[in-house]
């Protein structure tokens, strides 16, 4: 058991899935972050949360933040006689940014910080990775907000659990990031049940085509990326329940500008060697409640012992 008095903390990025074709595979980080501090007591559970849904968050052990942190322990082998948990968080909930992910990934990572202050081996980054897609379910936004920038990220589930997997890739300088984040909430679980269980050989060809492009586009070729943000899977079949979000993006690939629904939505991001976006696409956004600013690539989850939550 580890000893009451120990203080570890993470910084966790915000993150963007799918990215158009690349469903429950592509991911990319954004430079929106999630502060998260651990200390073990000696008995009980006190969690704090401020910024982002403040208020609205069970504050016990349902706490995602918090069974994130007793996953993180029991995969070391560890346990605690108490904990305090303290969250200050900046990425929205609800709204296809990653919030689950970045949470989940922030308690693995504060635990690290716990691990090395007791002279404990912490969790790797394959380790984060693992233990956090299996809350998710697919390996995109955690591997992501592990691993910083864009992920390809794959699954192998020839086994149980399923196996996950990725691997950074470089973004090119010339891309620039305009994430649009609105007021209304969408559920990442609703929002699946839209598609179909089943799609053609066609749709399929063609999203493998583009999701292998996205990655030639996103890394090396940026002039691809309209090609290679199309989509057949998922964007149309969400479309009539994110109806403003889905206007957004038609409205930016009109004027040439490569974009996507963020996740499952209603977030929409821009990616762009464009210097800004359309004056028409921001008074669009602004009428209809979205949160339009330049971003750039996130950075891996950061994590330390001993301290306050890093700067």
């Amino acid at each position: 058991m580890l000893p009451a008095g120990l203080l570890g903390s993470s910084v966790v990025a915000a993150s963007s899935a799918n990215l158009g074709p690349g469903f429950d595979s592509l991911g990319l980080a954004l430079s929106l972050y999630d502060e998260i501090a651990v200390e073990t007591t000696d008995s009980g559970l006190h969690v704090e949360v401020e910024g982002e849904s403040a208020g609205e968050l069970v504050l016990d052990a349902g706490h995602l933040v918090v069974r994130a942190v007793e996953r993180g322990l029991q995969a070391a082998g560890a346990s605690v006689p108490g904990l305090r948990v303290r969250c200050r968080n900046a990425i929205p909930h609800s709204r296809g940014v990653g919030s689950s992910a970045a949470a989940v990934v922030g308690g693995l990572a504060a635990v690290n910080g716990l691990l090395a202050q007791a002279g404990w081996t912490p969790l790797s980054h394959a380790d984060l990775i693992q233990l956090a897609s299996e809350f998710e379910g697919h390996p995109d936004n955690a591997a992501a907000a592990v691993l910083g920038g864009p992920v390809v990220s794959w699954t192998d589930v020839s086994g149980l659990p399923p196996k996950f997997s990725a691997v950074p890739v470089r973004l090119h300088p010339d891309i620039r990031l305009f994430p649009a984040i609105p007021e209304q909430r969408s559920s990442t679980a609703e929002a699946r049940v839209l598609l179909p269980a089943q799609v053609s050989h066609q749709d399929a060809r063609f999203n493998v085509s583009r999701a292998a492009l996205l990655v030639v586009a996103l890394t090396e070729r940026p002039d691809l990326l309209m090609a290679a943000t199309e989509d057949v899977l998922h964007q149309p079949q969400r479309a009539h329940a994110m109806p403003a979000s889905a206007e957004y993006l038609r409205l930016l690939r009109r004027y040439d500008m490569a974009a996507v629904l963020s996740g499952a939505g209603p977030t929409v991001i821009a990616l762009s060697t464009a210097a800004e976006l359309p004056a028409e696409a921001l008074e669009y956004a602004a009428a209809n409640g979205f949160a339009v600013s330049e971003m750039t690539a996130g950075e891996g989850v950061r994590w330390s012992s001993g301290t306050a939550v890093p700067s």
